[in-house]
């Protein structure tokens, strides 16, 4: 009999099936992005709310559904499903009550008539959302979360470290698309969360992609050259070649071929180049891109873009830092989770502000999500004790979108990424804004790796990547007629229109479609003859 656990992060899913009997991971399926429109959760509500939960929850369990298809087993032996995430994206997989997540404000919940819903650990039938004909013999364990916007991934970054029993003051991040974190002082916990966005997992990049084999994931100097390191079929760190990064002349080639870049390796390139001067001010860069393979380039945009997600993380760092009222000296353990921070050079991302670089000490941890979700897959009584974990955690929560502090440090971030304020002025405008100066970084810290990736094993049956969902979002453009023109705009080229029994229908690829950071389609069409609220999901 089987198991499976499932972690679904906001820039992509994750699953492993587990052999119940052995213990055993015995294969691993991960997809090279999220199925819903847009790059971070405020697009995922916002489609859902505009489009449908619904259709939000169906474009999700049919990707679930093809994700499991490639274990190649029979999926009536599967016992036990424990699903993972942050609470926006669980509430989708169970088609439950959202909008208490999408509206903050007091007065306009009253309006809708939406109360804070609360998330409790649910055990329940698969057929509730799957339906009888999968997963008939399974059971579907979802964790709780520990208030209604700090959800289950949350929960497990601090389970899933040494987070919970250290005396010091200790901070930990899941680095991600929407990157959760909490501060630990004693015995009060502060939560947060920040929408770092798709760079930091190395979407929105020209070259980017997440963390897959063929990724280029750290650089490192060699003389006037640099040495490009790769992820291999086992998601370890391989050399692929050496290469001038200005002219992209390639000195020695080691057998592994770059496909693309993650998020951690655009940090490490960044912080090679401003260590040795590459780039002299923020964004602009020499001849305007770096070069790190054939076809593999960053550019100014890609500066800009990836400045802006560690930007964010190290605004909301120092807004936990200050509204807690502790000083930056004080923080003992900084705590790295997640893809972005098992693979990321923790020097490279101390340099560049990604990890405090005030922090003593450094640990740093894989998927946390997917690692909490295989613990209740293989001990059920596992689920009491989180639950009985969730209860004491006395969590306070600051929300960076209505945080003042937090508006102050990102308009300085945004300013030093993509307009190359110098660090003298960011602390001038700190002085007005009457916050602390940027916190020095250590020289000398405790940096300590606890895995080699960000999922340890993958099993006997190896990594599976669903790279194309191939989910379709229809919806009949009557009024169309036929200039194109949403077409040639979209940037993602997502959409087409196709003509189907004398009528005219929009088609959009709902993994490429950039969602609500977008909708240029619907502003260019001169008909106003696309809308969006009435997609449906078909096959591809």
């Amino acid at each position: 009999m089987y198991g499976i656990a499932l972690d679904l992060g906001t820039s992509g899913f994750r699953a492993q099936l587990i052999d119940l009997e052995t213990k055993k991971t015995l294969k691993t399926v991960i997809t090279m992005g999220h199925p819903l429109p847009g790059g971070n959760v405020m697009d995922h509500l916002d489609f859902a709310i505009t489009t449908g939960e619904d259709v939000a929850h169906e474009v999700i369990i049919e990707t679930v559904r093809r994700m499991f298809l490639r274990f190649d087993v029979d999926l009536s032996r599967v016992e036990r499903l424990a699903v993972c995430g942050n609470p926006i994206q669980l509430s989708l997989f169970q088609n439950t009550e959202i909008r208490d997540l999408a509206y903050a404000g007091e007065n306009k919940q009253k309006m809708l008539g939406v109360r804070n819903v609360k998330r409790d650990a649910r055990v329940f039938p698969a057929s509730e959302i799957f339906g009888k004909k999968d997963l008939p013999n399974c059971e579907v364990i979802v964790p709780p979360a520990i208030k209604h916007e700090i959800g289950a991934d949350a929960l497990a970054m601090m389970l899933e470290t040494d987070f919970l029993i250290q005396p010091e003051p200790s901070l930990v991040t899941d680095y991600g698309t929407n990157a959760e974190m909490a501060l630990k002082i004693g015995g009060r916990i502060i939560t947060a969360s920040a929408a770092a966005g798709p760079a930091i997992e190395g979407q929105g990049i020209s070259s980017g992609m997440l963390a897959s084999p063929g990724a280029i994931c750290d650089v490192k100097p060699e003389g006037q050259y640099w040495r490009i390191m790769v992820l291999d079929r086992e998601m370890e760190k391989q050399d692929a070649y050496l290469i001038d990064p200005i002219t992209g002349e390639i000195k020695e080639s080691y057998g592994f071929e770059a496909v693309g870049i993650t998020g951690t390796g655009v940090i490490s390139a960044f912080a090679l180049a401003l260590r040795i001067g590459l780039i002299e001010k923020l964004p602009k860069l020499p001849n305007g891109k770096l070069i790190l393979g054939p076809g593999i380039e960053i550019n100014e945009k890609d500066v800009e873009e990836a400045g802006k997600a560690i930007g964010a993380i190290r605004a909301a760092h120092m807004t936990l830092i200050v509204e807690s009222g502790i000083k930056y000296e004080d923080l003992e353990y900084a705590y790295m989770s997640g893809a972005s921070g098992a693979y990321v050079d923790a020097e490279d991302a101390r340099r560049l502000g990604a990890a405090p670089g005030y922090a003593k000490k450094i640990v740093q941890f894989g998927n946390t999500s997917l690692a909490l979700a295989r613990e209740l897959v293989l001990e059920k009584s596992r689920l009491n004790d989180v639950i009985d974990i969730a209860k004491k955690i006395t969590a306070d929560h600051l929300m960076m979108a209505t945080s003042e502090t937090f508006n102050n440090f990102y308009l300085c971030e945004l300013s030093y990424w993509t307009q190359g304020m110098p660090l003298e002025t960011y602390d001038q405008m700190l002085e007005l804004y009457g916050l602390p100066p940027l916190p020095k970084t250590l020289e000398h810290v405790s940096i300590e790796k606890r895995v080699s990736k960000d999922i340890e094993e993958v099993g006997s049956g190896g990594l599976s990547i669903l790279k194309e969902i191939g989910i379709i979002l229809e919806v009949l453009v009557e009024k169309c007629v036929y200039c194109k023109k949403c077409v040639k705009e979209c940037p993602e080229a997502a959409l087409e229109i196709v003509e189907r029994d004398g009528q005219r229908i929009a088609k959009y690829d709902s993994q490429k479609c950039l969602g609500t950071s977008c909708r240029r389609c619907v502003g260019i069409c001169p008909e106003d003859a696309i809308d969006i609220t009435k997609l449906k999901i078909t096959a591809k």
